[in-house]
């Protein structure tokens, strides 16, 4: 692998605390991708909202005002974790599908390619910029776009079970399923656009679990832990 794109979830960057930021859970994973960065990989960076704002549970606002606050939280966190990797010498760009002034760039894949080609970091805010589309969904959307060579999805839980790990202590890890078997399981990896859109496109996938140590470079280096999806 030469390009991936790493999907960060809100509730893994807010480490313990459950909400807002953990920084030096932010700044373990900017030393992992700088690491990575210096190896010569590109990388591109899907944060979600999680940590901020789950418009899907709320029954009193109207679904795509609640989805536009998401996309704005995952815009808030892009540009903290930007900040965070900028710290430790890395340079970095942010796109987002709808114009933020100054905070970001318009996305086009031919700006988002050749900002990894100069070396930066890049980072996908917003979602597809419309409601009903999860931040998974964007997130296969922009590694398909960027020709990624894999999608990294660093989440609370370390892979993908046959149930919720946390309500089912007798739940299975799996150490590799096909995107087929996710999307007729209904198992909880991504939700069903994405896993069809994976399917579709040949995208493969590796689970994690962020918080477990070094991670992320363990994971392209073939060692890691999680669950690896196959197309």
């Amino acid at each position: 692998m030469k390009r991936v794109l790493l999907k960060l979830s809100g509730e893994a960057l807010a480490g313990e605390k459950k909400t807002g930021f953990d920084e030096e859970t932010c700044l373990g994973v900017a030393r992992q991708v700088k690491q990575l960065t210096e190896e010569g990989y590109q990388i591109a960076v899907v944060t979600g909202g999680g940590n901020f704002w789950r418009g899907r549970t709320s029954e009193t606002i109207d679904r795509t005002r609640a989805d536009q606050i998401g996309m704005l939280a995952t815009v808030m966190n892009c540009i903290y974790v930007s900040d965070i990797f900028r710290s430790v010498g890395m340079k970095t760009e942010i796109f987002t599908p709808f114009v933020c002034g100054a905070f970001t760039t318009l996305f086009s894949k031919d700006a988002a390619v050749a900002a990894l080609t100069e070396g930066k970091v890049i980072f996908f805010a917003g979602g597809t910029g419309h409601p009903y589309f999860s931040t998974d969904t964007g997130a296969v959307l922009r590694a398909i776009e960027i020709e990624a060579d894999a999608m990294l999805l660093a989440k609370a839980i370390d892979g993908i079970y046959d149930s919720d790990p946390k309500r089912n202590p007798e739940a299975k890890k799996y150490t590799e399923i096909s995107i087929r078997e996710v999307v007729d399981q209904k198992l909880a990896a991504v939700d069903l656009t994405a896993s069809i859109l994976c399917m579709e496109n040949r995208m493969p996938m590796l689970v994690f679990g962020l918080n477990e140590e070094n991670s992320i470079v363990e994971t392209m280096s073939g060692t890691f832990t999680g669950t690896k999806v196959t197309v």
